[in-house]
């Protein structure tokens, strides 16, 4: 292969997440809403009926999809759907950093206002129910934060003969930090609220 083969193809690609093709990708979106002069962040209560996660608190938000444009279209589409409101419900939309999980995934992360006014009408099938928290609760809460271990567990036909150290190779653990913010009887924890502390230490 010549020179200028290779330099064509390495310069014309745009630089990503090596492997992304492989992660399960999605987006959310973290809703704030005015109440009596103040702002709030809604939160979904997950469907008791749902497989995965039931009854966990959470964001509005879901898988990409191919018609989806962008992954704020994925948000938005999720929103409405999952919130039972229109996109003109929806503004002042803009994007926070996404997340790049231990588990193979990525979610795209915003935030954005809804109307006031706006009549929610849920999906019974996806949530459960709605509630608010003061946006000043979070603002003023530090979340408590507690850490797991992963463990290295190779599969039983691992080559140890192929690595320096062999059976006593000295893997790196991986360490994950959960996050939880404890309001009333609401516990918001995991993803939600990690987004949820990255949101507050930007707009601090």
């Amino acid at each position: 292969m010549k020179s200028k083969t290779i330099l064509d193809k390495v310069k014309m690609r745009t630089p990503s997440i090596l492997g992304n093709e492989d992660f399960s990708k999605f987006a959310v979106l973290l809703p704030l809403i005015e109440k009596e002069g103040e702002i709030h962040v809604l939160f979904e209560v997950r469907s008791y009926n749902l497989r995965s996660q039931p009854g966990e608190i959470c964001f509005p938000g879901g898988r990409i999809d191919l018609q989806d444009e962008t992954e704020k279209d994925t948000a938005l589409r999720e929103t409405t759907e999952e919130l039972g409101i229109t996109r003109e419900d929806i503004f002042d939309v803009f994007p926070l950093d996404y997340i790049v999980s231990p588990f193979g995934m990525m979610v795209y992360t915003y935030a954005g206002f809804i109307d006031p006014a706006t009549q929610f009408t849920p999906n019974p099938p996806e949530v459960d129910s709605l509630f608010t928290v003061p946006l000043a609760f979070f603002l003023e809460t530090k979340p408590k934060v507690y850490r797991i271990n992963f463990d290295v567990q190779p599969e039983e036909s691992f080559p140890y003969n192929l690595i320096v150290g062999g059976e006593n190779y000295n893997w790196r653990t991986r360490k994950v930090d959960e996050y939880f913010y404890i309001y009333e009887d609401k516990v918001i924890w995991g993803l939600t609220a990690k987004i949820l502390t990255h949101f507050v230490e930007i707009i601090q």
